[in-house]
């Protein structure tokens, strides 16, 4: 068996997710996603840490995201990391991580279409 880049998350979304039709007919979406992890500190009291994800889905997956999603939607997704780069306005080269989302399913009640 080899090794596979493989995501998976829960968590909700931070914003409105936008959502455009390409040339040639491609969907693409994109959201940003909150997941929280609770530990305790060095005293023993309990802390919530956010992370902050994007993600971008495709096709099928996009239409989905466009219809049933908006911010504070409780989700799981399942996808892959993907890493690209892009000339930045000061000339110096940026790089960007996000999760390309294969999977989506909503936790909870399912959200009025838009």
């Amino acid at each position: 068996m080899g090794l596979k880049n493989k995501v998976q998350l829960i968590g909700n979304v931070g914003q409105e997710p936008t959502y455009t039709e390409l040339d040639g007919g491609k969907k693409v979406a994109r959201f940003s996603l909150a997941t929280n992890e609770d530990y305790k500190d060095k005293d023993g009291n309990k802390k919530t840490e956010t992370n902050w994800h994007t993600v971008v889905a495709w096709g099928k997956t996009a239409e989905f995201v466009h219809t049933y999603l908006k911010i504070g939607t409780n989700l799981a997704l399942e996808g892959k990391l993907k890493s690209r780069s892009y000339p930045g306005e000061d000339g110096n080269t940026r790089y960007v991580t996000e999760v390309e989302a294969k999977e989506i399913l909503l936790l909870g009640k399912k959200p009025e279409e838009n």
